[in-house]
């Protein structure tokens, strides 16, 4: 048994020949599965206007997956806080909070979520970027907290519902921004290596390194998320990364379509280039055979000194990504709820 957190991070995939209300449901019933399986968190994505993934409001959908399940913890892998008020969040996660105490994780990220359009639409013609995202994390954490200096000018502005208890806050990244963020605010840091697979260690060993201890968090916490597919066999592993291959290369192309399925993959006619492209994205991917991933998490794990592991799986069938998650599970030991 290996002693070590293993968790899921889930983008609601829509398969091709599947309704987005579908992929939603099927989200909730991974999130089950997830529970009896024995993770230890389940955090949903923030994406808009995206054809291939179906939740745009990770803060509501938490609350349906937190209603329907009992001990796993459930967050957000996040919220996309350049585009919202920080006392706005604070409320919603307060709410999350007094709903489910001790399981809600705030996951927040800067990245738009989306393409340009849809950020200025977002944002009503214009697009905030980033600029302010520092001050609105400290802002947020400060409402939470309810811990704005005494003589602030929102002081005495509380977020409600008030509790002896707080949600975990997880600062996102995939670069080194991210991880100093976070290091600089004393929060807990997740890096996206299913999005960049290269320099992550370092900024992982940076944000111990420059650490500064908070009356939140002491000591570092670091988690590192993965792309994973876990079959029966490497071939048929192989098989089923065929999905995701097609739906990064659309991504290149500005293909906005849903997750190819099995059949899509089979009769889509590469070129050479294609080729290259999938084969840099695999550099993202982990898979093959229960031990052969547990093996490869492990060693990731020691090359960026994570605390925590998180997979996320999209294959192009809902079937299959459950099967990989469930051989995830016992190749690592963990307790299975029956």
């Amino acid at each position: 048994m290996t002693n070590i957190r293993l968790s899921i991070l889930d983008q609601s995939p829509i398969i091709s020949g599947f309704t987005p209300a579908q992929a939603i449901q099927e989200t909730i019933k991974l999130a089950q599965a997830a529970e009896r399986f024995g993770y230890y968190r389940y955090w949903l994505a923030e994406h808009h206007a995206i054809a291939a993934l179906a939740d745009p409001c990770p803060e509501i959908l938490a609350a349906r997956v937190a209603a329907a399940t009992s001990t796993i913890r459930v967050g957000t892998g996040g919220v996309l806080l350049p585009y919202y008020s920080p006392f706005k969040v604070a409320e919603q996660f307060r709410m999350l909070e007094a709903l489910y105490p001790g399981r809600i994780d705030l996951g927040i990220g800067r990245a738009p979520g989306g393409d340009q359009m849809t950020a200025l639409a977002m944002g009503e013609g214009r697009y905030h970027g980033a600029e302010q995202f520092p001050e609105q994390v400290q802002y947020l954490v400060a409402y939470l907290d309810d811990a704005l200096p005494a003589d602030h000018p929102f002081a005495k502005v509380k977020a409600m519902p008030a509790g002896p208890t707080a949600p975990q806050i997880w600062l996102l990244g995939s670069s080194d921004y991210g991880g100093a963020l976070a290091a600089r605010l004393g929060l807990r840091f997740a890096f996206a290596h299913f999005i960049s697979a290269q320099g992550g260690d370092a900024v992982m060993h940076d944000y111990r390194r420059r650490y500064e201890p908070s009356q939140r968090e002491p000591v570092p916490q670091a988690l590192l998320c993965v792309f994973v597919i876990c079959a029966d066999t490497a071939e048929e592993a192989e098989r089923l990364a065929g999905s995701i291959d097609l739906r990064r290369l659309n991504t290149d192309y500005g293909v906005n379509a849903p997750v190819p399925n099995h059949e899509e993959v089979r009769n889509h006619p590469y070129t050479d280039a294609d080729r290259r492209r999938m084969a840099f994205h695999r550099q993202r991917v982990v898979l093959g055979t229960p031990a052969a991933v547990r093996d490869k998490l492990m060693d990731l794990r020691e090359i960026f000194q994570a605390d925590e592991l998180m997979a996320i799986t999209i294959t192009g069938d809902y079937d299959s990504r459950m099967k990989s998650y469930e051989l995830l599970a016992e190749t690592f030991g963990l307790c299975h709820r029956g």
